[in-house]
């Protein structure tokens, strides 16, 4: 954990969220911006930056993060799809600086990525 990341203080219990699920590995709670009418960050518990930290080593909390998606997905009725996220850097507007990843459903979404 990194004293100084909002989302290990929010894993922490440091800052309130509204957890929808979380297990050894994974945190996950719903953004408080929503961009779509279901909106869940999904966060490895395990502190990486970014997608370019990601190695051999720590790239198992990816692979759990994949794994806990599927499942809130599942839990929130997404059964006809969504869209999952990942904003590498600042100018990929990343700006939290921990991994994580958006869950984006409960619409259609354009085939256009923006």
């Amino acid at each position: 954990m990194k004293d100084d990341c909002l989302f290990c203080r929010i894993i922490a219990g440091d800052i309130p969220s509204s957890k929808v699920y979380e297990d050894e590995h994974v945190y996950a709670f719903r953004d408080i911006n929503p961009q779509a009418p279901v909106h869940i960050l999904v966060v490895p518990k395990q502190h990486v930056s970014c997608a370019d930290e990601i190695t051999g080593e720590n790239s198992i909390c990816v692979a759990h993060c994949f794994e806990a998606i599927a499942k809130i997905a599942g839990a929130e009725g997404l059964k006809s799809g969504y869209r999952v996220v990942n904003n590498c850097g600042s100018d990929g507007g990343q700006t939290v600086m921990h991994l994580h990843f958006h869950i984006l459903g409960g619409m259609k979404f354009s085939d256009k990525m923006i």
